[in-house]
């Protein structure tokens, strides 16, 4: 059967004008305003070896790698699903004798193996922001202000913020709260599921109350305040107080939300705008391996494009001149314009979709 020379493989498609224009030009802005910030670009290669790309992602993120021998090396290689591993290997390696904290943007296509039914594309535009070497309040202030900086550059509105806090399961169960017959990994997946039942049936009945504890961030944090947290927690909490205080837009916090949030180690955060299904960012702390085994503190965002450009940011009014035989554009297009010259006498600025016409010296509306 022959297939048909337009199809593309499930999860793929193609951005045609205006929407690639759009895309191009919302990477510009938000990578403008990174850079703005301080932030130096980096752009890593689309393939690595699969072992090292996939041991700085681990778990479910490494499962969507798509893979193929190198015809070269005969090493197994793996298009990157994410960039910010990407990111982390080159600030400890070919950046590792610069001074922190290191600020480093980027952007690009990331691909994996499968879609979701609330994203079914499989290749995607992502960009994002890294701050390594440093991911106390501060640091965490800036990361979060520039997510919401450069999404308000993009033209989003109705912006806001959830919250979590994805080592405090663990941090209580090292701290002696009870668990019962529960493992870890067991709390972490019955509080993900806010599971309050299971949760008293297996014993840990001080772990229930941490359910309750979600929804506007200001009452989330005096119900989390009213439990019998080790001091090392409430300093955590006093740091998410001082960050909620100074975001200027609507946050919520769900303190044991971990999916999605595995590598993620005292703070995680996803972003929400108005007209966008889903999320249109996600970030939060995290570790660096370096090469010696030890780990470098860092934090970080990556927002995601396509959403943006699905809900209609982006673009700009079109402002496409017909120029009939013989007119230099030079100039015009120096005032701004996107010229469009006509090659023979059948071209039309109708048949070339122009929104104007140069004609007796002046461009005039069609």
């Amino acid at each position: 059967m022959s297939m048909s020379p337009g199809l593309l493989p499930e999860g793929l498609r193609d951005r045609l004008p205006p929407e690639a224009e759009a895309a191009d030009r919302l990477v510009r802005l938000m990578t403008d305003r990174f850079a703005a910030h301080g932030y130096e670009r980096v752009q890593p290669p689309m393939v690595e070896y699969e072992s090292s790309l996939g041991a700085r992602l681990g778990g479910e993120a490494r499962r969507e790698l798509l893979r193929f021998t190198d015809p070269v090396s005969q090493h197994t290689l793996a298009l990157r699903s994410d960039i910010t591993g990407q990111v982390g290997r080159i600030a400890v390696t070919r950046l590792a004798a610069r001074h922190r904290p290191l600020r480093l943007g980027y952007a690009g296509p990331v691909l994996r193996v499968r879609g979701t039914q609330l994203a079914p594309e499989r290749e995607s535009l992502q960009i994002g922001a890294e701050l390594i070497g440093n991911d106390g309040t501060a640091a965490a202030a800036e990361v979060l202000g520039l997510a919401i900086a450069a999404l308000t550059a993009a033209g989003l509105g109705g912006l806001s913020v959830d919250l979590t806090l994805p080592s405090l399961v663990g941090d209580l169960v090292a701290a002696g709260w009870l668990a019962g017959q529960a493992r870890r990994a067991d709390l972490q997946a019955l509080l993900d599921g806010k599971d309050a039942g299971a949760l008293a049936a297996a014993g840990a009945h001080a772990f229930v109350p941490l359910i309750a504890a979600a929804g506007p961030a200001d009452a989330a944090l005096a119900r989390l305040r009213a439990l019998a947290l080790p001091a090392a927690t409430l300093a955590r909490l006093d740091a998410v107080e001082a960050l909620v205080a100074g975001l200027g837009v609507p946050v919520t916090l769900d303190p044991t939300e971990r999916h999605g949030f595995e590598y993620q180690t005292w703070l995680g955060f996803s972003l929400f705008g108005a007209g966008i299904i889903g999320e249109v960012g996600r970030g939060g702390a995290y570790c660096i391996t370096r090469p010696d085994g030890s780990q470098e503190v860092a934090i970080g965002f990556s927002l995601y494009v396509d959403g943006l450009v699905d809900a209609g940011l982006g673009r700009s009014p079109e402002r496409r001149l017909f120029l009939p035989l013989g007119v230099d554009g030079a100039a015009l297009r120096e005032q701004g314009w996107s010229t469009v010259a006509a090659l023979d006498r059948d071209d039309t600025a109708a048949t070339l979709a122009c929104t104007h016409e140069w004609r007796d010296g002046e461009a005039r509306a069609i």
